[in-house]
């Protein structure tokens, strides 16, 4: 994958109009940086106007998600660390979010990192982006897709990896029909999941898609489900309020089911603890939101590709249970884990 050259040019200023929903961090100052004529980076943080380095990130999660707050976090602290002015802005719609992007190139930032929910969505504006000079980075989502839409580096969960671990950990705990729900119909990442839990669970793997922005639609729809197939012992989500809405559909369905997950938070974390849920996979989502950040300010001060621009740099699967969830807990309270 061809990497592009650092930007030369003054980051302008982010549209309000186009951001209006972002939420930015002011960093402590930097100084120039100019690029070389072979392509690496020197000098400190910057645009070559003497400004603040300006990195926008922008991904597909939705207000007040707590895990999404948990990645911006990540974000703003290396941001603060490297004296970066960030921008977030967040949309689930892939059309809105490629938008978002291209306000950022047209606002000739420095860096832009996103996630790739919907690649065929990005595909066009993280283009945009290389043929401007602005180096792109992927986080969260799209590992299979970020070399072929020419992002610089990618850091995530492999989720059919994911996926598969968590077949073999119900294999481990002798389940045998596994309901695998599916919030949001075509994000490859959470397809993916579901996908490697059926390629490894010896047992029946069904899929349940639901309309993740109605959380109580989301919980009839688990309830009935439970209701009709008794044999279901397992049921498998795509998030913390997911799984805790599960607990709640298990005990009115009167089912023996137990619930797993993917991606966890504070609430989450305290429903492992006391046994509600068995089990839940956390991909690191404040790392994504660091690591992201972090190698847009060392490609453009020192030159440094993680992954060599080929590989992927994974912060998960970890698991979280009961014999770890103490640990996990005291992090989880402070809005990183």
């Amino acid at each position: 994958m061809r990497t592009p050259t650092p930007p030369t040019h003054s980051p302008g200023p982010l549209r309000a109009a186009a951001l209006a929903a972002a939420v930015c961090l002011l960093a402590g100052g930097c100084s120039a940086l100019g690029g070389d004529e072979d392509g690496s980076a020197s000098g400190a943080a910057g645009g070559s106007g003497g400004g603040r380095m300006k990195v926008v990130m922008v991904t597909h999660g939705g207000e007040g998600d707590a895990f999404w707050d948990r990645v911006r976090k990540g974000a703003e602290a290396a941001a603060a660390k490297d004296g970066i002015d960030l921008t977030y802005a967040g949309d689930a719609d892939g059309a809105d979010q490629a938008d978002l992007v291209r306000d950022a190139v047209r606002d000739k930032v420095d860096g832009i990192a996103v996630t790739l929910a919907k690649p065929q969505a990005m595909k066009a504006p993280v283009a945009e982006a290389r043929a401007a000079g602005i180096p792109v980075v992927g986080l969260n989502s799209g590992m299979d897709a970020w070399r072929s839409a020419g992002l610089l580096e990618y850091f995530g969960q492999d989720e059919s990896v994911a996926g598969r671990a968590v077949g073999d950990k119900l294999d481990d705990l002798r389940a045998k029909h596994a309901l695998c729900v599916i919030h949001e119909r075509g994000n490859v990442a959470v397809e993916a999941r579901c996908a490697g839990v059926k390629k490894t669970f010896g047992g029946e793997t069904e899929m349940l898609y639901v309309e993740g922005t109605d959380m109580k639609a989301v919980g009839a729809a688990v309830t009935a489900r439970l209701r009709q197939d008794p044999s279901i012992d397992e049921v498998v989500t795509n998030g913390a309020a997911f799984a805790l809405s599960a607990v709640k559909s298990v005990a009115e369905a009167g089912s023996r089911a137990h619930v797993a997950t993917f991606d966890l938070d504070n609430d989450l974390v305290a429903a492992v603890k006391r046994g509600d849920v068995q089990f839940a996979v956390d991909q690191q989502p404040y790392l994504q939101g660091y690591l992201a950040v972090d190698a847009l300010w060392l490609y453009r001060t020192n030159g440094n590709v993680s992954g060599g621009g080929t590989e992927p740099v994974l912060t998960g699967p970890a698991f979280v249970t009961r014999t770890n969830a103490d640990t996990v807990a005291r992090f989880a309270a402070g809005g990183t884990r």
